[in-house]
């Protein structure tokens, strides 16, 4: 099984052919600016279409910390996007209070331990919205 940094690999050699389809659900690869170091980083992460968006969970498997490349972006929110073999530039906001629900939803339903990351951790999980940038 593909993770972390064999993940990444495989999923750029092949242009998604390996990769995008992980434990029955859809993964993209987002690239975000190191907010001390300045580097580019790369993390596999499960997502879902929702209209022309992206939306993606900082869930970090229910830690009490939020995971860095949520904290990347938080600090620049202009990110790099991978979809199979398409990449684009998108700006990423944490979904806001009114369209979370449907959004937290939508995420539960490709990947129901998000509700369990949930009750493991005090911080609410945020939810991030990936709105391509033309």
């Amino acid at each position: 099984m593909l993770y972390g940094k064999e993940h990444v690999q495989r999923y750029q050699e092949t242009d998604g052919a390996e990769g995008h389809d992980w434990n029955n659900t859809t993964v993209l690869l987002l690239t975000t600016k190191g907010r001390k170091s300045g580097r580019p980083y790369t993390t596999p992460l499960i997502y879902q279409r929702h209209g022309d968006d992206h939306v993606i969970v900082a869930s970090k498997g229910g830690d009490p910390d939020h995971p860095e490349w949520y904290k990347n972006l938080l600090a620049n929110p202009d990110v790099d996007v991978q979809v199979k073999d398409q990449r684009f530039k998108a700006r990423a906001r944490t979904a806001i209070p009114e369209e979370k629900q449907e959004l937290w939803r939508l995420m539960t339903a490709t990947w129901p331990d998000y509700d369990n990351y949930q009750r493991q951790t005090d911080r609410e999980i945020p939810v991030v919205v990936l709105e391509r940038i033309t």
